[in-house]
């Protein structure tokens, strides 16, 4: 993770990725072009017609078997075939997936943070990085914790809190039956 400089020298947004993948960067127009390919890709490989795609190469490649006499070169085709899509394949997704768990973190923040959630926060897969930078930020100071650590030290106490206002209602209540 990148840090960014703030007052206090560290950056207090670190339950955000920071990260160089192309999905957050805007500014370049290669990587603009990066993020709308590998999007694309990702939808089109979690298609039925990939799917059919893929088992059609298998079965072609399987029927030509006994042309080819079940030779090395064979063999190598296939293996060479899904190497490669893998291997690029990797990449394209772990790009659209980094992006992905930035947006619903801050949509879970969102909900954490307020006791009814907006919809505002609908599409932000498609916001840049420093935009989701912005509003992690801005989630961050509606708590009044001024780093993360300290945010999650005050949700510790407000649960112990929780449990114990709970535990003070139940035994009221047991007292009440009690007395009536």
């Amino acid at each position: 993770m990148r840090t960014e400089p703030s007052g206090s020298g560290t950056d207090p947004l670190v339950t955000v990725p920071d990260t160089s993948s192309t999905a957050y960067a805007t500014r370049h127009p290669i990587t603009r072009v990066f993020d709308a390919f590998a999007s694309a890709v990702t939808r089109f490989a979690g298609s039925p017609v990939a799917f059919g795609l893929a088992v059609i190469c298998i079965v072609v490649w399987i029927i030509t078997g006994p042309i080819f006499h079940y030779s090395d070169g064979w063999q190598l085709v296939i293996n060479t075939g899904t190497t490669i899509v893998t291997f690029l394949m990797v990449f394209l997704i772990q790009q659209s997936q980094n992006k992905d768990s930035v947006a619903l973190h801050l949509k879970l923040n969102e909900l954490i943070a307020t006791s009814r959630a907006s919809n505002h926060m609908i599409g932000i897969e498609d916001a840049s990085e420093e935009e989701l930078r912005r509003l992690a930020a801005a989630y961050l100071q509606m708590t009044g914790a001024t780093n993360v650590k300290e945010a999650a030290e005050r949700h510790k106490e407000l649960q112990r809190a929780e449990k114990e206002a709970k535990a003070q209602a139940e035994q009221a209540g047991k007292q009440t039956e009690g007395a009536g």
